[in-house]
């Protein structure tokens, strides 16, 4: 009797132990929408552009991991997107590589037609772990609320069946991979739409190399001073400080 207790014993951790495939590398690819119109103003050489725009600028990106470091980097446009190439420029030039062992994170921005390189320790970000779940690209996902830059709240589901603790930019620190994730006050949304568990080429995720570098710190100083000279009088003061509030959320992002 106890040897058939044994072998039921057995062979019940060996089914639930297959029945859960963690993931440790892989290639997940992102679809990321953003309503460009409502992040743009409303004076009148905006509402002349917006004619001319679609209503979303949709485009894909790659996240690539493996021995517990990443990068996330564009990958291609939607056919769906029209919209001139200066509003395309920054997105095919950013990454975002982070070394989750030695807690180490290094980003290039591009930034009014200038690529800046950051490196600096990965930033702490405050999470609310909900009851709710979603399925996402074939994986059962939880719902997380987070904080970052003080007041932009950002709403994340995650799986811990990957078992990076990454996220799409800058987003991360959850126990598992961030497949969906929603940035309200900047009109975004990034969905995974596929993993590739197959996993190719680990040679690519590496950071970016560049003469001069900045940290958080050093490059927000720099920003926030060029901001001053930002006109902000009359009727439209409102609308410019959610201008510049829009700007400097999306070079930390």
């Amino acid at each position: 009797m106890k040897t058939i207790l044994f072998f039921i014993t057995v062979l019940f951790f060996t089914i639930t132990s297959n029945a859960q495939q963690f993931v440790n590398k892989a290639v997940i690819e992102y679809e990321v929408s953003t309503n460009l119109k409502k992040t743009m103003s409303n004076d009148s050489w905006d509402e002349m552009m917006k004619d001319n725009l679609s209503d979303l600028k949709i485009s894909y990106f790659n996240y690539t991991f493996a021995d517990n470091k990443s990068i996330f980097k564009f990958d291609r446009w939607s056919p769906k997107t029209r919209i001139p190439k200066y509003l395309k420029d920054a997105d095919e030039e950013n990454s975002w590589y982070f070394d989750f062992n030695d807690g180490m994170m290094n980003m290039q921005k591009q930034i009014v037609g200038t690529n800046f390189v950051i490196v600096d320790s990965i930033s702490k970000i405050e999470w609310k772990i909900t009851n709710e779940n979603r399925e996402i690209a074939g994986y059962n996902c939880r719902k997380a609320v987070g904080k970052i830059m003080d007041d932009v709240y950002v709403f994340a589901f995650y799986t811990d069946d990957i078992t990076i603790s990454g996220g799409p930019c800058s987003i991360n620190g959850l126990p598992g991979m961030i497949l969906g994730l929603t940035v309200p006050r900047l009109y975004t949304s990034y969905i995974a739409t596929k993993v590739d568990v197959s996993f190719a080429n680990a040679a690519e995720i590496k950071p970016i190399t560049a003469k001069k570098t900045y940290d958080f710190k050093e490059l927000k100083a720099i920003f926030e001073d060029k901001l001053k000279n930002w006109y902000s009088d009359g009727d439209q003061k409102e609308e410019i400080q959610r201008q510049k509030n829009m700007f400097l959320w999306n070079a930390f992002l």
